[in-house]
Order: structure tokens, then C-alpha cells, then sequence
């Protein structure tokens, strides 16, 4: 069936760069699309459509393209592009319609089958590191932007209930934060010096480790980034203004964690991310 032209340029893009890769594949098999759709055993226009976008690949696609192609060992790769293609975005108006609680309650079977959870903080505190008064600062700014149900307290007590994850046995955690993120009001100055208080708590958990990027740090190896959240090896969620994008594909997940490592080698940690933790609380004095 046609498939249907997605309304975010980027996951059109998704869907068209999946289409590029099948064809990159015959080419290296050295068939036409004609020859393709014989050995498939496909209408001789089939392949056509796929490559230009008009008809979406499905997974035996996928499969019969890379048997025919002698190609078997890109399958997987394919197919977690597909699935990302397919869910790509998830547009935050369309999940927040319900409310915040749900959302905060969606994500507790990931976080708790993930034995390293890593996040990349550009813009606000990891809502694994967050306080009462700054979650709640946070989300409400967030309901009454895009005006979704009121349920803030009821989504600030699920977002913290989340945070029981963290007491489990062999998880571990890496937080890098911008040093920018540390000076971000969120629940006016004295929020903010109680959440700064809770990252300094935090630099000295065991399993638990937090990084802050100096604002003059060398940025050679890594610019900085929207907020993303790796899972394992298996997933990152990337925060957008409008939307989430989770990305699955192998490659890709390498991508962000070859980013986050960049980003790591340029943050300060310890004693050092202390320090310029104590100074931003202190300039909420």
C-alpha cells in the first residue's frame, strides 16, 4: 500500500533514508530493480516504489530484498532502521493529552530493565536527579504552555517514585550536565539551591555519577547537543521542542554513545563538578 507521507520532515527523512540503504544494497549486488523484483518474485515496478518512498518497506521486505541481494547480514541493522522510521517521533501534544502522570509512568519498565542508564543534560536536571519543588516547577511551566490536563502533583509524585530505580541492585547511572542547566531557574532561588543541594548529594553516591561540562570547556570534540538518553546499548529517547525521538537502530545508538563519551572526556567530575555545583547554588544566595 502507498505509504503515507509523514507531517515531520525528519521522519519522512527517517522513512526515506531506509529506502536509500535498501538501494545502496542492490546496487552492490550489481542487479537492476527489474532483476530485484524477478529473484523476489515481485511486479517489476515494486522495487521502484520502494526506493523512491511510494510504497513503504515492511520486515519480509526487508528479508526477501537481502536474500535476493545476498545481503543477509544487514537484516537486523534494517530492521531496527524500520522500526525507528516507524515510530520516529512521538509528538509530545499527542502523548500529553492524558496528562503528565502517564508519561512519567510509560517509561518505569525501560528504566527498570537498564542496567546503565546514561543522560546527556543540555537543558534542565535529569528528572532522575530532580527535586519535589523543581519537578513541579518544571511540569507546571509545561502544562500551562501547551495546556494539557493539570495533573502536575500527581505526575511530580509518579517522576519521583521513578527515582526508587536508582536503590536497585546492579544498575548504574551517568548524568552530564551542561554547566548552563546548573543555573537555569526552575522554582525560583530557593528551588534552585535545593536542587543543587541534591546534585551535590548526588556527585557522591556510589553508582551513581555526575559530570558537568564547563562552560569553557574545549568544545573540538563534541558541540553541544539536545538532551538524549541512552538505555543500555539497545535505545536513546531524544529530546526535542515538540517531540521525542527514540532511536533504536544499531548504528545510530553507537552514534550517541560515541557522543556521549566525547562529551564525558571534555566534563569535570568529583571534587571538580562540586566545586562548580556549590558555585551556581551560591549565586541563588
Amino acid at each position: 500500500m502507498p505509504q503515507r507521507p509523514s507531517p515531520y520532515p525528519p521522519a519522512q527523512a527517517a522513512r526515506q533514508a531506509l529506502a536509500d540503504r535498501l538501494r545502496e544494497i542492490r546496487l552492490d549486488a550489481g542487479l537492476t530493480a527489474v532483476a530485484l523484483a524477478a529473484a523476489a518474485g515481485w511486479d517489476r515496478t515494486r522495487v521502484s516504489k520502494i526506493e523512491h518512498g511510494v510504497r513503504a518497506a515492511t520486515p519480509e521486505v526487508i528479508r526477501v530484498w537481502c536474500r535476493a541481494c545476498a545481503a543477509e547480514e544487514r537484516v537486523e541493522d534494517l530492521l531496527a532502521e524500520l522500526r525507528t522510521a516507524e515510530g520516529v517521533y512521538v509528538e509530545w501534544k499527542r502523548t500529553q493529552r492524558a496528562g503528565l502522570r502517564r508519561l512519567q509512568i510509560a517509561k518505569v519498565p525501560l528504566y527498570e530493565k537498564t542496567e546503565h542508564l546514561r543522560v546527556y543534560a543540555s537543558q534542565v536536571v535529569p528528572g532522575m536527579l530532580q527535586t519535589r519543588g523543581y519537578a513541579t516547577a518544571l511540569l507546571t511551566s509545561i502544562t500551562e504552555r501547551f495546556g494539557t490536563p493539570n495533573d502536575v502533583a500527581q505526575a511530580v509524585d509518579a517522576r519521583l517514585a521513578r527515582q526508587r530505580v536508582m536503590r536497585a541492585p546492579g544498575r548504574r547511572f551517568t548524568f552530564v550536565l551542561e554547566e548552563a542547566v546548573l543555573y537555569y531557574g526552575h522554582g525560583g532561588a530557593g528551588g534552585m539551591r535545593e536542587q543543587l543541594g541534591r546534585l551535590l548529594d548526588a556527585v557522591g553516591t556510589p553508582k551513581v555519577s555526575v559530570l558537568v561540562i564547563p562552560m569553557g570547556a574545549d568544545r573540538a570534540r563534541q558541540w553541544v547537543l539536545e538532551t538524549f538518553i541512552l538505555y543500555d546499548r539497545d535505545r536513546v529517547d531524544v529530546e526535542l521542542l515538540s517531540a521525542e525521538v527514540a532511536v533504536t537502530t544499531p548504528t545510530e545508538v553507537a552514534r550517541y554513545e560515541a557522543a556521549f563519551t566525547d562529551l564525558s572526556a571534555i566534563a569535570v567530575r568529583d571534587e571538580e563538578a562540586r566545586t562548580l555545583i556549590a558555585r551556581a547554588r551560591d549565586s541563588f544566595d
